[in-house]
């Protein structure tokens, strides 16, 4: 199996040294130069076996370059007990509408996100590839978040060997608890920074880092090369295809779906790498009927998917899911240059993008998207009133992430009348991550101001237990103050990774 930039089909790497790279010289993205196929027997014997046997199966047949043996000590070092108590890809069932939703707990792990089922086996899928291309230098590390990515990227790296990591967040564009838990990171090879923009001006800079020829020169002399956690990188996105697929094979074993029964799978998206790993686990063969994508008050991927145009020329929302907040959705470009197979045409796009924030993709595209999804959006008034509802009626307890997924998923059965299909929702946070707008949803209010007052209040009206990581934050000391506008990011990320000499 070899890797393709989606900007330029004809520059071919190993899984090995798109993992180690991350993103292309091109400003690319790697891409799969085919999509493997599970067929029926695969299903049927992935039932019987565990989270990290079925890790183990479908990236195997994504990293050819990897032994057995290495890719049973990525998966078996990432998913254990103690970091994902309970099991690293929980379901649970709601029956409200007569509709099937089974929610994917994505986040019972290291920092209570999604992130962690990728962020905690990209570590050592990296040092490995590293040592297949025979590379000593340090990688760097570099990453965007909008909130959850920072915090699970630099558990997964802290005091990795051969690696440091930086991490850029927007100053006012995170909750205070995901703040909280990057600025008391521990570790001696991290280091964080905030940034005087929101999201995509800390996206776009990392971007221009990544493939500035100076940058790079100055990396080298020191003994270091670039590499990235975010979704760009392939080591990222190839283990979210699993919990997909794991989620399937859970359902049957549990008598909710017959074999080869359909389902949907509704995700709340911003960058569109989680439900990019939906549509690849799609192309493989997983039965998946629709794919219904869910946004925030930053809807310009609904308005994509359902008219073919992008735009990100338009107002940006601080909303209460901060991790959506997105007007410039990277993972998009894989989408566009499997459903198109033209290297020419995503490059230009993508330079439309760039030099006007905006393009727009033939019939032929748009048909293909209209089959494969469903879009929709809910603000932030419809986002509490889907947790209080959830509260209410369901006794679920919700962050307001999966709070949009499970809103959208509704409009689309009010749309359509598809209340039969069996629907897996990525539920993608730990509502205590995000405790003051979850207290306000479900009619609770914390006494003070204080963000951990917020989270006992949560938790004593609640009944709910919160996460030791989120209990444990209260003690952590604050390590890093660092501020930057989005025009020195070069500079500071030469000083924070001591390459500044």
């Amino acid at each position: 199996m070899q890797y393709l930039s989606t900007r330029d089909f004809g520059k071919k790497v190993s899984a090995a040294q798109a993992i180690a790279q991350g993103i292309c010289q091109d400003g690319g993205l790697f891409v799969p130069q085919e999509i493997p196929k599970l067929s029926s027997h695969d299903l049927e014997q992935m039932q019987k076996c565990s989270y990290v046997e079925r890790a183990q199966k479908v990236l195997s047949l994504f990293l050819t370059d990897f032994s057995e043996k290495e890719i049973a000590d990525c998966v078996q070092a990432a998913y254990t007990e103690k970091k994902f108590p309970g099991g690293p890809a929980q379901l649970s069932a709601l029956q409200e509408q007569d509709c099937s939703m089974y929610l994917l707990e994505l986040w019972h792990g290291p920092t209570c996100a999604f992130k962690d089922m990728a962020l905690q086996v990209l570590p050592h899928l990296l040092t490995k590839s590293c040592q297949k291309i025979h590379t000593d230098k340090t990688a760097v590390i570099l990453v965007a978040t909008s909130g959850d990515t920072g915090k699970a990227a630099l558990e997964g790296f802290k005091d990795v060997p051969g690696t440091k990591i930086l991490v850029f967040y927007p100053q006012n564009g995170v909750s205070p608890m995901q703040k909280r838990q990057m600025v008391t990171q521990e570790g001696e090879n991290v280091a964080v920074c905030a940034i005087e923009g929101n999201f995509d001006d800390a996206q776009t800079g990392v971007k221009k880092i990544f493939i500035n020829t100076d940058m790079c020169q100055k990396l080298a002399k020191n003994g270091m090369m670039f590499s990235s956690a975010n979704s760009i990188n392939l080591g990222r996105l190839l283990p979210q295809i699993i919990y997909y697929i794991s989620a399937y094979c859970d359902l049957m074993v549990n008598g909710k779906i017959q074999d080869r029964q359909e389902v949907n799978v509704a995700v709340p998206t911003g960058n569109f790498g989680n439900i990019l790993a939906a549509y690849y686990a799609k192309q493989m063969g997983l039965p998946i009927k629709k794919l219904i994508c869910a946004s925030n008050a930053n809807n310009v991927l609904t308005e994509f998917l359902r008219t073919g145009c992008y735009n990100r020329n338009r107002a940006f929302y601080t909303t209460i899911s901060p991790s959506m907040d997105i007007l410039i959705s990277s993972n998009l470009e894989r989408m566009l240059s499997t459903l198109t197979g033209s290297d020419e045409q995503v490059k230009n796009w993508m330079q439309e993008l760039s030099q006007t924030g905006t393009y727009q993709v033939n019939d032929d595209v748009m048909q293909k998207l209209k089959n494969i999804f469903w879009a929709g959006f809910c603000d932030d008034q419809k986002t509490k009133e889907e947790i209080h509802t959830l509260y209410q009626e369901e006794n679920y307890l919700c962050d307001p992430h999966t709070a949009v997924a499970v809103n959208v998923y509704k409009q689309y059965v009010s749309k359509t009348g598809d209340a039969s299909t069996p629907t897996i929702i990525a539920s993608t946070a730990s509502p205590y991550k995000f405790a003051d707008s979850v207290l306000q949803a479900i009619g609770g209010s914390a006494a003070s101001d204080d963000d951990f007052a917020k989270i006992q209040e949560l938790a004593t009206v609640t009944g709910t237990p919160i996460p030791q990581p989120i209990q444990a934050l209260r003690s952590k000391t604050v390590r890093f103050a660092n501020c930057c506008r989005p025009d020195e990011m070069f500079s500071k990320t030469l000083k924070l990774i001591g390459a500044d000499s």
